[in-house]
């Protein structure tokens, strides 16, 4: 058995010199022997090749740095590109007049010095601690001015956009927007004088349009032993009035001075006029007279209206929103009274028609939009100037309406 041992001690040594091997190769020939979970046993090509895994491993260890690295990068990228787009915000909603560097520069200097060119403002004077000189600026102006509330930074801003655009007439330019609004010439303070005086007509023309209403059913058309009118629509012209008269009343203050509080009431009169105006067509034109029927075509509308008024008022003026709004309303509405006007057998119909398409053609000068002509008429004075005779026309079919419809009841009464 000794001898044996050493035989076999000497054939293990004979083997061990003739293919020398290496613990760390005898450690990698191990690893690589383990069984897989893919494939049973894993290749033993590096066993001939003992630098071959270390150089997978570094590959490995590389490829799972830059994986790494770039996932760490990924969220940074995402905050870049949120960074550039939302700087970008300001540039889509700026005009093309206020991004103008001449006209900055203008309302910075007369800011500093209060005046433009000639022409200087008492209130952009200012004394060493900031305050007005001479008092409050509102103190130093006209009676009719006060309440314009013109202030420094509007006056510099006004006078600056006059000075630039007659610069670009005289280069051949044409006019273009200051802060969203075209360039107006101002009459004694008001901004838009003639979008003014024809929101005021159409004024006058909604209240004489309703009190001829009023005298007409309670006055001139017999009256029920209740005291009530025969005309089952009564109630929705009297509402459809004071909306009326109510947009047009805040339309004009905005045209006269527009400010955030201006505006957000005459978007706002002017979208509930428009929702009314679409449940009125509907109720009139399908002639729903049950309460609890009319009741069920008013609430959806209702509460569409009441919640888009609250978005624009508290949470984002929308624009775009708000065009697409009213145009869908508007529209709607012209579509029914249109199919109405021609199935119904109405004497007055051609009234319908008329008003239909004249208010179509007032809906284009909605979408166009140009330059104001001399600084005074734009598509928005044209839009208030065709809705004056139609106004008229429009009462005049509803007068005609309650005295249809109230000689058919007496008639079947008999």
């Amino acid at each position: 058995k000794a001898g044996e041992k050493e035989r076999d001690n000497r054939i293990e040594g004979k083997t061990a010199s003739a293919r020398p091997v290496s613990p760390t190769c005898l450690l990698e020939n191990r690893q690589e022997l383990r069984p897989s979970r893919d494939s049973g046993l894993r290749p033993i090509a590096s066993i001939h090749h003992p630098n071959q895994a270390q150089q997978n491993h570094n590959n490995n260890k590389t490829r799972l740095n830059s994986l790494t690295n770039s996932n760490q990068m990924a969220p940074l990228r995402c905050i870049l590109f949120l960074a550039a787009l939302c700087s970008l915000i300001p540039a889509l909603h700026a005009s093309a007049g206020d991004a103008d560097l001449i006209y900055k520069s203008c309302v910075v200097q007369c800011e500093k010095s209060g005046c433009v060119g000639e022409k200087c403002f008492q209130h952009c004077k200012f004394s060493s601690d900031g305050k007005p000189i001479d008092g409050p600026w509102y103190m130093q102006e006209p009676l009719y001015l006060r309440w314009k509330q013109w202030d420094c930074r509007s006056d510099c801003r006004y006078h600056c956009m006059l000075a630039r655009e007659e610069e670009r007439e005289k280069l051949g330019d044409k006019p273009v927007k200051y802060h969203g609004k075209w360039p107006f010439q101002r009459v004694y303070g008001i901004q838009e004088p003639v979008a003014v005086a024809l929101s005021a007509l159409n004024l006058a023309m909604q209240f004489h349009g309703w009190i001829s209403f009023f005298i007409l059913v309670y006055y001139k058309l017999p009256l029920n032993p209740n005291k009530r009118t025969y005309y089952e629509y009564t109630g929705v012209w009297h509402i459809y009035g004071i909306l009326s008269m109510n947009s047009r009343f805040w339309s004009g203050v905005f045209h006269s001075r527009d400010v955030e509080l201006t505006e957000k009431l005459d978007i706002s009169s002017a979208v509930a006029l428009l929702g009314f105006s679409l449940i009125l067509a509907l109720l009139r034109s399908f002639n729903v007279r049950d309460e609890a029927a009319r009741v069920m075509v008013s609430a959806p509308l209702i509460a569409f209206v009441t919640t888009h008024i609250l978005y624009l008022n508290f949470y984002k003026l929308d624009y775009g929103l708000n065009m697409k709004v009213c145009m869908a309303m508007g529209i709607a509405q012209l579509l029914t009274w249109a199919v109405w006007a021609g199935v119904t057998r109405h004497p007055s119909r051609w009234k319908l028609w008329v008003v239909v398409a004249g208010g179509g053609l007032a809906m284009v000068f909605e979408i166009y939009d140009f330059p104001p002509y001399r600084g005074y008429i734009d598509a928005l004075a044209l839009w208030n100037a065709i809705n004056i005779p139609l106004t008229y026309l429009w009462w005049s079919f509803v007068r005609d309406d309650a005295e249809f419809m109230t000689s058919a009841l007496l008639k079947k009464a008999k």
